[in-house]
């Protein structure tokens, strides 16, 4: 019997390691499988068309409010996971590499790369901690790979929850702990009172034991 499971997810790798994790142990002789990157729009669009069965977001204390408002009318819930502090993420040879905590004002002068979430996206649907600290110089981007990368080559930084570098670019980024009272907070969205699959329920019970695993306090 064929298999079907598919996920969308904003821009981190911790659900991408989820869904191989969870492929992989599946295993069968037939299967047909979707991983989609979208922006928190697209994520939305996905689970409540039901092209994907899950959603993986995250939303911080200060969007909570306006983003579960936004799910609520597209007929989803969101399902917390866990709560991580945010971080500054920056090339290993970045000046400020090696401070004990950083500040958005210690970065002025640095670019600050984000993800791009389309024309008159809401605020609460950026997928930064504090995305809407006025910057002089900022860069925007839709993929992973190209704002790891443009990081890198242009002494940038991004704010992440830590979980998408420990996992995924090894000694070319690292994180510093950010200054500030915001919290984020990680899970995955569904339908209301939908019931999961046995694929589903492997791969958010995977997805917690990950998030623990890697996340930053």
């Amino acid at each position: 019997m064929s298999k079907t499971f598919s996920i969308s997810g904003q821009h981190y790798l911790f659900d991408v390691q989820t869904f191989a994790q969870v492929v992989l142990a599946a295993g069968g002789d037939e299967f047909h499988y979707a991983l989609y990157d979208r922006t928190t729009q697209g994520v939305i669009d996905d689970v409540t068309s039901g092209k994907s069965d899950l959603g993986v977001i995250f939303q911080t204390s200060e969007t909570a409010e306006g983003l579960g408002a936004a799910l609520d009318a597209a007929g989803l819930e969101f399902h917390e996971l866990i709560r991580s502090t945010p971080r500054v993420a920056l090339p290993a040879s970045h000046p400020m590499v090696n401070a004990d905590k950083l500040t958005l004002e210690a970065m002025a002068d640095y670019p600050y790369l984000y993800f791009d979430q389309g024309d008159d996206a809401p605020a609460f649907f950026f997928e930064e901690a504090l995305a809407t600290v006025p910057r002089a110089k900022t860069i925007a981007c839709t993929d992973r790979a190209s704002l790891s990368e443009l990081i890198v080559a242009l002494n940038g930084y991004t704010v992440t929850s830590g979980i998408l570098v420990g996992i995924s670019d090894g000694a070319s980024l690292k994180t510093v702990p950010l200054d500030t009272d915001v919290q984020l907070r990680l899970g995955y969205v569904t339908r209301k009172d939908a019931e999961l699959s046995d694929l589903e329920q492997r791969f958010v019970e995977k997805l917690e034991k990950n998030l623990e695993k890697y996340a930053r306090f």
